[in-house]
């Protein structure tokens, strides 16, 4: 079950939330150093991740479970967040580059046919990030924070998950060295903790994320059956790599065929 959005918000204009904004989005960057012209999708609640990437990346978009609720983002100028159904992404076969999953594993009822998606929408060599509480770290106890809700993993089980669901995990990231404890002293500490904690005690981290590739290989259909046609938002892209990974709506006039 997801996190409720008011608490989610709230949680993130904390002191205690913009510190583990702060060390997340750090170990983020350093896993994408680079997104320029590519397009980056944020799914769960990612939004407090993704400014970085405002202004390198080609465009930055993101998609909010209904069961969690939406939060208009950016604050100034045009919103960039759709309200959906994560096992319904609202884009193109094929058409995103990077999806950046927080606070999305942990807390949704539908795991494989969200993970299909995800798949769907990538485009050749396109990456996804995962971000989830650690199951051995203290904010997976913490319940005073989202970290502490829904499933936690461990850095074995999240790579199974993504094996499972067609991705090819590279590269594992730990992030929230720190005790998720309101304290001042430590809250300026944590840049300490992260150093120490990279270096000596991983396994205790608070989040694992991991970084894996589209699976090509092994596509299969999502769908066992022909479903109703759904119109796609279809994301676009600059000069000729537009045209080479846009795909277009069904045209309604076709008949169907006979069964």
């Amino acid at each position: 079950m997801y996190t409720d959005i008011v608490d989610l918000r709230e949680f993130y204009e904390s002191g205690l939330g913009q510190m583990a904004q702060r060390m997340i989005r750090n170990r983020v960057r350093t896993i994408w150093p680079d997104v320029r012209g590519q397009i980056v999708v944020g799914v769960g609640y990612a939004t407090p991740y993704l400014r970085p990437f405002m202004d390198e990346a080609d465009r930055v978009a993101a998609v909010m479970p209904a069961s969690q609720g939406v939060s208009f983002w950016p604050p100034e100028g045009r919103g960039m967040v759709a309200l959906g159904d994560e096992a319904d992404l609202p884009f193109g076969d094929n058409t995103i580059d990077r999806v950046l999953l927080v606070h999305g594993l942990e807390g949704t009822e539908q795991l494989r046919p969200m993970m299909r998606e995800i798949w769907r929408v990538l485009a050749g060599g396109g990456r996804v990030l995962a971000v989830v509480p650690n199951r051995r770290g203290l904010w997976a106890r913490a319940d005073w924070t989202p970290f502490g809700h829904g499933f936690p993993y461990s850095a074995s089980q999240l790579k199974q998950v993504l094996r499972d669901t067609m991705f090819v995990p590279e590269r594992t990231g730990h992030a929230l060295f720190i005790p998720p404890l309101r304290s001042r002293f430590l809250l300026k500490t944590a840049p300490a903790w992260e150093e120490v904690g990279g270096r000596w005690f991983k396994a205790f981290a608070g989040v694992t994320m991991i970084e894996a590739s589209k699976q090509i290989f092994a596509g299969v259909s999502r769908r066992a059956a022909p479903q109703p046609v759904k119109r796609r938002l279809i994301v676009p892209l600059p000069g000729g790599a537009a045209a080479a990974r846009r795909t277009a709506d069904p045209d309604p006039t076709t008949p169907c065929p006979r069964t």
